[in-house]
């Protein structure tokens, strides 16, 4: 393997660890901040992209990215309502928008399970027009996810600091003082679940718009990649202001896509890639705990072969 082609494999992988690292983005919000464990991503996710290429395919692909983040408000705002108005458990909400929305996605896609988008304009292919002639030609795809990934972490990092924000980070810690602050958690519940949802249909819409194809099986599973990017990234930048956190969760979307990238590289098949997604999450969810207790466990080993050893 040359270099060029490692190049253009890492460039790849930048490439679809940015645009995910939006919806990382999206569960650094909904999960770590407001401590609600949104499992409608998958289905979200999908939302966004069937959306987006539909208004794409209709001849609009600057306004499939409004059309696709306005579709993510109003899932964000009907699992937030189960939650808060209808006494749903979070994590029963999450499955049944879930569900829910795959029916939906199939119905926008027009009773399709796949929409082709080679012969359709996005805002990819509008980015190379723009950038023609330009040594950011060949390179119009990373530019433009490094640039919707850098207005959603400004985004994140001036709005958690507003009062708003305040009260959706307050809510997430205590509810119970929040609400005793006079702040309706279930306001705060709503407005932070609709944000999230809009970042994670935004990641769907460019997705699709980068492979010029959407199937209904585009975002399963997103939730399991989101959970694993953002443990990751809590490896390297957990501690820290907003903006350093939310740096970390987009390096740690970028790791994981390039463990995927080697993965395939070493010829994979492509049925065990959720297998690992499934082992990164595990390690990353017990490394942490397992790595506090190898000094008590070498501890007793060491006591264990001084007592062989008498």
């Amino acid at each position: 393997m040359d270099l060029t082609t490692i190049l253009n494999l890492g460039e790849n992988a930048l490439q679809l660890g940015l645009i995910s690292s939006l919806t990382v983005l999206a569960l650094f919000l909904s999960y770590l901040m407001l401590n609600v464990c949104d499992l409608s991503t998958d289905g979200c996710f999908t939302l966004g992209a069937t959306v987006g290429a539909v208004v794409a395919i209709a001849g609009h692909p600057f306004l499939s990215i409004p059309a696709a983040m306005l579709a993510g408000i109003i899932s964000g705002f009907v699992t937030a309502i189960l939650q808060t108005k209808m006494g749903v458990d979070s994590l029963l909400a999450g499955i049944i928008v879930n569900t829910g929305l795959y029916s939906i996605n199939i119905a926008v896609m027009g009773n399709s399970s796949l929409l082709n988008m080679n012969r359709t304009e996005t805002v990819f292919t509008k980015s190379k027009e723009l950038f023609a002639g330009t040594v950011f030609e060949q390179h119009n795809i990373l530019i433009i996810a490094l640039i919707a990934v850098s207005l959603v972490i400004i985004f994140l990092s001036v709005f958690l600091k507003t009062k708003l924000g305040l009260a959706i980070r307050a809510t997430g810690n205590n509810p119970d003082m929040v609400r005793s602050s006079s702040i309706n958690p279930a306001f705060t519940t709503i407005v932070g679940l609709c944000i999230s949802n809009s970042f994670t249909a935004l990641s769907g819409c460019l997705l699709a718009q980068s492979q010029k194809s959407v199937n209904i099986d585009i975002g399963t599973g997103m939730v399991t990649v989101a959970l694993a990017s953002l443990l990751i990234g809590g490896v390297f930048l957990g501690k820290g202001k907003i903006p350093t956190k939310a740096i970390g969760v987009v390096i740690g979307a970028i790791v994981f896509r390039l463990v995927y990238t080697v993965a395939l590289r070493f010829d994979m098949p492509a049925s065990m890639l959720k297998l690992v997604s499934s082992v990164i999450v595990i390690i990353a969810i017990s490394g942490p705990y397992l790595k506090s207790k190898y000094p008590e466990f070498k501890r007793q080993l060491d006591h264990k072969h001084g007592r062989e050893a008498a």
